[in-house]
């Protein structure tokens, strides 16, 4: 079980913390490609059409006679060797989306956290709950990555419950900040380094409370 660093909102180290078991497992580089492909694939709409030579606006006539000109054999100007004709073999505008199944699209995430980790490039942080004024972050992002030092890009990743942070860390030069649940491979392997939201490991799911029924009696 891997064991990250933990650091308070003032930037003082903390006691490490043991990560989930998604950011233990193994390193599929090819998994990791593959989704890449998909969601860069699903970003570009893909939806470039030209017109073919029945399509475009001119005329249809023959342009001149078959035989006597001296010159090649031609029909219409909307031939797609004279400008203005149509497109031979040009984009139809239909777009093949790409798409992952659920369990490789989990697969792919946790092989990309792994991959963080073993770079040491995941931090945990604690207290992002509390976080409300810009200084503060630039404070903490100051005491972690002095200025003399290349990190990089730099990724917040908020729980669900923290997210009112983002107030505080949006105006920040270079910071990225997403909510834990909408992570996905492509972001986390371009990402940089990580600062975690301790939240998102210590928090407790909430559960519904179970509603007693009470059977009539005759």
């Amino acid at each position: 079980m891997n064991k990250v660093d933990v650091y308070s909102l003032a930037g003082a180290k903390k006691e490490g913390i043991a990560l989930p078991k998604e950011f233990d497992g193994k390193v599929n580089d090819q998994l990791i490609a593959q989704a890449i492909r998909v969601y860069d694939d699903r970003e570009h709409l893909g939806l470039a059409r030209a017109k073919t030579r029945a399509e475009v606006t001119i005329s249809t006539r023959k342009i001149y006679r078959q035989k006597g000109t001296g010159g090649a054999r031609h029909g219409a100007k909307s031939a797609p060797i004279f400008v203005g004709g149509g497109v031979t073999h040009g984009p139809k505008g239909i777009k093949r989306i790409l798409s992952l199944p659920k369990a490789m699209v989990k697969l792919s995430l946790a092989s990309a956290l792994a991959l963080k980790v073993k770079e040491g490039k995941v931090i945990v942080i604690d207290g992002l709950s509390s976080l409300k004024k810009t200084n503060e972050a630039h404070k903490l992002l100051t005491k972690l990555f002095p200025p003399k030092e290349k990190t990089g890009k730099v990724c917040f990743v908020l729980a669900q419950e923290n997210l009112g942070a983002r107030r505080a860390l949006r105006n920040l030069k270079g910071v990225t900040i997403y909510n834990y649940k909408n992570l996905n491979a492509k972001d986390v392997f371009l990402g940089g380094t990580f600062l975690f939201d301790k939240d998102i490991f210590t928090s407790v799911p909430k559960t519904k409370k179970a509603v007693k029924v009470e059977k009539k009696t005759k």
